[in-house]
């Protein structure tokens, strides 16, 4: 089969000649039809890593995608050939202390597809466990079933928050997730959502998807507001000065939660600020079971989630879709890669 593997720093190839994958018990074999590229694929990308998790051998990257069970191998599941998926792309272990506390996004012997050592989903064919699969309603399409999984990082996020109704809600960055945070705010009953994004086109998407206003700087929502600031502040941007805006955009006694991953794995915060503002400050890491969720919000069409997939390329081209994530072209939200080479 076809895969796509990432070599090191900028340096992405289509390999003809993969083998194809062999389900174990359990597994079900999967044609692989749509693939987001996510702002974690782009620092493997750029910086071969984040943190500790470094690229020392090729990876197939992809851990946003959708599927189709082939095989006969869901029969044993419930799940006929052709069935549509979306594919949880966490495996916990289920038995550390921090999966049977319900934080199964904080296990440490997770195998995360798309991580350093765990080939992802950028291939025709994958196999996975049958409980990490989500067969989706009629009328989803491949690409709208691999941005559930964009979609449930931002439910996570919010999850954390703990919004309390009628809060003023700020989000820093205008890319996929802070577009998904910005409407599952509203749909959690934010009062308002102030999106801040330094690029135009990401400003015209954020209102044309529901927020409230848009910002080129933070310094903005501190003006509009009389120096109050916002009740929830959500970080989801890669820029090292992205924790210290949100503190600064946060009204004294607010909330921040972290959701985005900083170039260059450091970031810095004003500590003064953040201690006379006593912030509850929040990191947030992947996410939880909400993959149902994800589904009903998409289904009763509580949130829009379509548009974020703005750019769509064959295999051939993932390259080039890299390098568009990581140096967008004007317009440019997300890359949708298709194995099989059905573009739309």
């Amino acid at each position: 089969m076809r895969t796509v593997k990432i070599h090191g720093v900028r340096d992405v190839r289509l390999h003809d000649r993969a083998p194809e994958p062999l389900p174990r018990d359990g597994e079900v074999l999967l044609r692989v039809r749509a693939v987001g590229v996510c702002g974690s694929d782009v620092h493997y990308y750029r910086e071969g890593g984040i943190g500790p998790a470094a690229i020392r051998v090729p990876l197939t990257p992809g851990h946003e995608f959708g599927a189709e069970v082939v095989g006969g191998t869901g029969e044993p599941y419930g799940l006929a050939d052709g069935t549509l998926v979306a594919v949880d792309p966490a495996q916990n272990c289920g038995r550390c202390e921090h999966c049977l506390e319900g934080y199964p996004n904080l296990c440490p012997h997770v195998r995360f597809l798309g991580s350093p050592g765990v080939d992802g989903g950028l291939c025709e064919l994958i196999s996975a466990p049958a409980h990490t699969l989500f067969p989706v309603p009629a009328g989803f399409d491949p690409a709208l079933t691999a941005l559930l999984e964009p979609l449930g990082v931002a439910l996570h996020a919010l999850d954390i928050t703990r919004l309390k109704p009628m809060s003023g809600v700020a989000v820093l960055g205008g890319g996929p997730i802070g577009l998904l945070i910005a409407q599952v705010a509203r749909v959690a009953g934010a009062a308002r959502v102030r999106l801040i994004e330094p690029h135009a086109s990401r400003r015209e998407a954020a209102l044309a998807l529901g927020a409230d206003s848009v910002h080129a700087d933070y310094r903005e929502v501190l003006e509009v507001t009389n120096g109050r600031g916002e009740d929830v502040v959500i970080e989801a941007t890669n820029s090292p000065d992205g924790p210290e805006h949100a503190a600064q955009v946060a009204r004294i006694g607010g909330r921040v939660t972290l959701v985005g991953i900083p170039d260059g794995d450091r970031f810095s915060m004003s500590a003064a600020n953040a201690r006379r503002k006593a912030l509850i400050i929040k990191f947030s890491r992947r996410m939880g079971r909400v993959y149902p969720r994800a589904i009903e919000l998409v289904t009763q069409g509580r949130v829009n989630i379509a548009p974020i997939a703005s750019h769509a390329y064959p295999l051939a081209r993932a390259a080039e879709a890299f390098e568009h994530a990581a140096e967008p072209p004007a317009g440019f939200l997300k890359a949708m890669i298709y194995p099989d080479d059905a573009v739309p």
